[in-house]
């Protein structure tokens, strides 16, 4: 075998009789070179675009998040917050409570999305560090205060240096509509704007207010119940040991989710985006090995004297066409090798100096250029789909040459 890829690897790097030969084979080395390129940066985009919504996720999505299998609230929150917090890797749980209200600041009104959270809220997410205006202070002794989006913020004109107080209305959930006092169908309270938030994230940004938990149980009329339970773990656990553990505590009454299945939407599509693309490009890798498939139709022809002296030398058809099988995988693999190399410099480059940008408003974007994410299981994904390739290849070959031997025998 020794033999037979050294004699392919000579044939690889010698020069050709012919001059066709010899550019063909270049041309071949370079199309397999340029589309693996092309899979490397591709596959690293769509990875920067996943790590870019993970970190943005990671600000204001909880680590766990639990919610009741039927229905919108959590009966009794405050055993569920007490049987999670007994599990091993739990730091915290705090129960929250969601649901939809109207908000009233001035002579400007939204419908909101309120979200009622503890006091120490900021434990469990980042909410604090990505405050823009203001302070992130839901209550005091005196006063209690709202958090609001940046969407929020700009569509009702509210700052929290404004004295003028946020009201928001929630409709009864228990009684009769009086229709002669439609007001009295609505529960309210009114509190201070005290913070501004943006996470660049429109789910998040586009219309949620923070309020206190006991100002949200008291507009929707709950007493312990939550919308969810939402958890922050131990640094440095296994999160898919603990999400078990917890779903063993608390049974099928309950779903239990870590961030990629609170936001499964959005990284599911950008993953079939990721691999649909990579199909495409692994059709224009099947196109670029017709080269490969050229080249070794014309070697044989030129290496037709060489043929003969190996045939008279023994050589056995077998091994003469696993000299030529050996060659069709040399091309493919030097040229995968030389592809690998390029895209790993190239993302290095943009992920270093962000050469290509997102077209767009700037000021709007999250990003400016194009994100850099290199994952090692990529590579080996793309080296086995030029492998699976330079196979295909070898079996053209291997029937090319045993025609060409049974033509020349």
């Amino acid at each position: 075998m020794s033999l037979i890829l050294k004699i392919a690897f000579r044939y690889l790097k010698s020069k050709k009789t012919h001059s066709a030969v010899n550019i063909i084979s270049i041309i071949s080395v370079c199309g397999v070179a340029v589309t693996t390129a092309a899979l490397i940066c591709v596959l690293s985009v769509f990875n920067g675009f996943s790590g870019l919504i993970g970190s943005k996720l990671a600000k204001l999505d909880p680590q766990i998040k639990i919610a009741p299998a039927v229905g919108k609230t959590i009966s009794n929150a405050d055993s569920v917050v007490k049987a999670v917090s007994a599990i091993d890797g739990v730091q915290i749980a705090l129960p929250t409570v969601e649901d939809h209200a109207l908000a009233m600041f001035g002579d400007y009104q939204m419908p909101i999305r309120l979200k009622g959270v503890p006091a120490d809220y900021d434990s469990v997410t980042s909410l604090r560090k990505v405050i823009v205006d203001g302070d992130y202070t839901l209550s005091d002794s005196v006063t209690k205060n709202a958090t609001l989006s940046v969407g929020v913020a700009m569509q009702l004109h509210a700052r929290p240096d404004n004295l003028t107080m946020l009201r928001i209305y929630a409709p009864q959930r228990i009684g009769k509509v009086n229709l002669a006092n439609p007001i009295g169908a609505f529960r309210a309270d009114s509190m201070f704007v005290g913070g501004v938030y943006q996470v660049e994230q429109g789910e998040y940004d586009k219309d949620m207010v923070f309020v206190p938990i006991s100002v949200a149980r008291d507009l929707f009329d709950y007493d312990s119940e939550a919308s969810f339970v939402e958890v922050r773990l131990v640094a440095g656990v296994d999160e898919a040991m603990v999400l078990q553990h917890i779903k063993s505590a608390l049974g099928n009454s309950y779903t239990v989710k870590n961030r990629l299945m609170q936001q499964s939407e959005a990284f599911r599509l950008v993953n079939v985006e990721k691999w649909v693309t990579f199909l495409l490009l692994g059709f224009i890798l099947i196109i670029a090995t017709f080269n490969v498939i050229s080249t070794l139709s014309l070697l044989i022809i030129e290496k037709d004297e060489s043929i003969r002296t190996f045939r008279c030398l023994g050589a056995t058809k077998k091994q003469i066409t696993r000299i030529f099988v050996t060659e069709g995988w040399l091309i493919s693999l030097t040229g995968a090798v030389f592809g690998i190399i390029l895209g790993l410099i190239l993302c290095w480059v943009q992920q270093t100096y962000g050469l290509i940008t997102l077209q767009g408003d700037t000021s709007t974007m999250i990003v400016r250029a194009y994100p850099v994410q290199i994952i090692f299981s990529d590579i080996l994904v793309v080296f086995a789909l030029v492998a699976a390739v330079g196979l295909l290849t070898s079996f053209v070959t291997s029937f090319l040459m045993r025609h060409r031997l049974n033509v020349t025998a």
